[in-house]
């Protein structure tokens, strides 16, 4: 080990010696660093966690057919034969009933919050016995499936979960008109459990919308069918589609609100990092000063300018280190998984989704605070380095 190791070895163990004497203030930079990561780590969670759920909605070998122009479902339109249009495209998968596709109404009522009793907008789609078979891991969890003609509706989980007034056998009114409840149903976590579903005739009758309906969405013999599949109807004067996969689709969908809510967070991160880091400088300021004189013996034994800087620093990084270790355990322990929903501003309907703590946000929170470590023992080492032998030779 050469001198120089010896020496920065020789002052971080004078340093964590004094630690006791420093605890309070050292706790201070320690929960102001793991707050930040905290809030940081909590809101990115957010983000992905919405992420993920419309990712787990996607498919390749689903395509959604909108209106051309159409940015979401609620601005789409189509009629029975345009609808006849599409069913008989190449491309779409047939069983023995003919085109595996699935023509759906979707408008959005209103439900209350089970947390607040604020009200949301929630997706209300009319379905046939079809869209089970485009969506992964359709099943009644509870309950029963509507019944073809009757007023009832199913309810996602995360709908039923999070929104009030949808408990199983209870009359709900949308529209002028009664449902009961008779179900609950999930589908592989995806976007459509924050949705509540009854028979599209039923919906069409109720709503006046004839035999209208927004989105027709298609089970792909292949995910490369969807290129056939789009040429064929831009081909037809008789409809004018735009066709995406089901996966483009939402990963569009959840590009406004990601976007933002990664400015948000990294923004109220830095903000409330810089009150750390005076936090962090307050620290190490005071451990600087407890150690005057025996910085100033070292230094006057021979002890260089750089292992001295060196420790304080290294003081400084474990100080923010375990407060990233505190920000981000606690949001682990509390926030991953936990159910939520939010606005999606694509439809402007609310959507159910689960805070999803990954290893990179956690890995993301802990680099933050290694950095709000090293901002905030950075002056305080120079300073402790520059500190005059005399001045601290006087206080012995």
């Amino acid at each position: 080990m050469t001198p120089w190791f010896n020496q920065l070895a020789a002052v971080t163990a004078m340093n964590l010696r004094n630690l006791p004497a420093r605890l309070g203030t050292s706790l201070v930079a320690v929960v102001g660093i793991g707050g930040v990561v905290a809030v940081l780590v909590s809101l990115l969670s957010m983000g992905e966690g919405f992420r993920a759920a419309l990712e787990l909605s996607g498919r390749d070998d689903v395509a959604l057919i909108l209106r051309g122009g159409s940015s979401d479902e609620l601005s789409s339109a189509f009629g029975r034969d345009e609808v006849s249009v599409i069913t008989a495209a190449p491309g779409i998968a047939q069983d023995a009933r003919g085109a595996i596709a699935s023509p759906e109404f979707y408008t959005i009522v209103d439900l209350p919050m089970r947390s607040t009793g604020t009200s949301a907008n929630v997706p209300f789609r009319g379905v046939t016995d079809r869209a089970p078979q485009v969506r992964e891991g359709f099943r009644i969890v509870a309950g029963r499936m509507f019944e073809p003609g009757k007023d009832e509706v199913i309810v996602g989980r995360g709908a039923f979960a999070q929104f009030g007034n949808v408990d199983l056998g209870r009359v709900v009114t949308w529209g002028s008109h009664q449902w009961r409840v008779v179900g609950v149903f999930e589908a592989g976590g995806s976007v459509s459990e924050s949705e509540v579903w009854t028979d599209l005739t039923v919906l069409q009758g109720v709503y006046r919308r004839g035999n209208s309906v927004q989105v027709v969405r298609v089970q792909l013999t292949s995910p490369a069918a969807i290129d056939e599949l789009g040429r064929w109807l831009d081909a037809d004067p008789r409809i004018d589609p735009s066709v995406r996969s089901e996966r483009e689709f939402y990963a569009d969908q959840s590009r406004i609100l990601v976007t933002m809510i990664r400015y948000v967070g990294t923004t109220i991160a830095v903000l409330m990092g810089i009150g750390a880091v005076f936090a962090a400088l307050n620290t190490m300021y005071s451990a600087v000063s407890s150690r005057t004189r025996e910085i100033a013996t070292l230094r006057a034994l021979g002890f260089g300018t750089s292992p001295v800087i060196a420790s304080v620093l290294l003081e400084a990084v474990a100080l923010g280190l375990l407060g990233g270790v505190l920000g981000g355990l606690l949001v682990y322990l509390g926030l991953n998984g936990y159910q939520a929903s939010t606005l999606n501003w694509a439809s402007f309907s609310q959507i159910t989704f689960a805070f999803t703590v990954t290893p990179g946000l956690l890995v993301t929170g802990l680099g933050y605070s290694l950095i709000l470590g090293l901002v905030g023992g950075l002056l305080p080492a120079l300073r402790a380095a520059r500190l005059p032998v005399t001045a601290g030779l006087r206080e012995l």
